[in-house]
């Protein structure tokens, strides 16, 4: 599978998928996707593009479908939705962890930190976070997969974090570290909007976005 040109030097390459049997078989509409796209178009400040699936909750469907995002595509951070609670349905952790070359827990535990202030239940969400590495030479790609909670509010939620009455920050959201994420496994320099979401790099990290 041949890797797409990037429009960009910058061109963030995202994968978005959705898991759920449910709006696979067309019970019901699909409204993570719709979610994550919408919220990124007003998060992102610097060029970015999506891929888009809708698959059903199947491990092996899952991980296979990880793996040619970002192998094939080349896609630089993959968020998912959907499949990470505790029922016996519910693998899109397992499936993602079966493709990871790195785990980073540190994505999950916000998720929960910022659940929690809204429902006690979100100690029952298992979502993951991971780094896979594929390749060597030319071919040497890295990525971030994210798994989101399912709905389009917890979405907004933990990406965004939370703030108080006066707007200012008062739980960061985890899409704050996910362009500092990227700049360390290679990937293009992300900008956001810092009225949804202030990207956070060191000093050090920070440069001007190329023309």
């Amino acid at each position: 599978m041949t890797k797409p040109e990037r429009s960009h030097p910058d061109e963030l390459v995202i994968g978005l998928v959705s898991v759920s049997d449910r709006a696979t078989s067309g019970v019901y509409e699909d409204k993570g996707i719709p979610a994550l796209m919408e919220w990124l178009g007003h998060a992102l400040k610097s060029p970015w593009r999506a891929e888009t699936r809708l698959i059903h909750d199947d491990a092996a469907t899952i991980s296979a479908t990880l793996t040619a995002l970002v192998d094939g595509l080349g896609c630089d951070l993959v968020l998912t939705t959907g499949g990470t609670g505790p029922a016996r349905r519910d693998v899109t952790p397992e499936a993602t962890l079966a493709v990871a070359t790195k785990e980073m827990p540190g994505f999950g535990e916000q998720m929960r930190q910022i659940s929690l202030n809204f429902v006690p239940t979100a100690i029952l969400s298992r979502q993951v976070a991971v780094i896979r590495e594929t390749g060597n030479g030319a071919d040497d790609h890295a990525a971030l997969i994210i798994n989101l909670p399912g709905q389009p509010k917890s979405i907004k939620e933990t990406l965004e974090g939370l703030r108080d009455e006066q707007g200012a920050t008062k739980v960061p959201g985890i899409f704050a570290a996910v362009p500092y994420c990227i700049d360390l496994i290679g990937g293009p320099y992300i900008e956001t909007d810092p009225n949804v979401v202030a990207a956070f790099r060191p000093k050090s990290a920070q440069r001007a976005p190329r023309a």
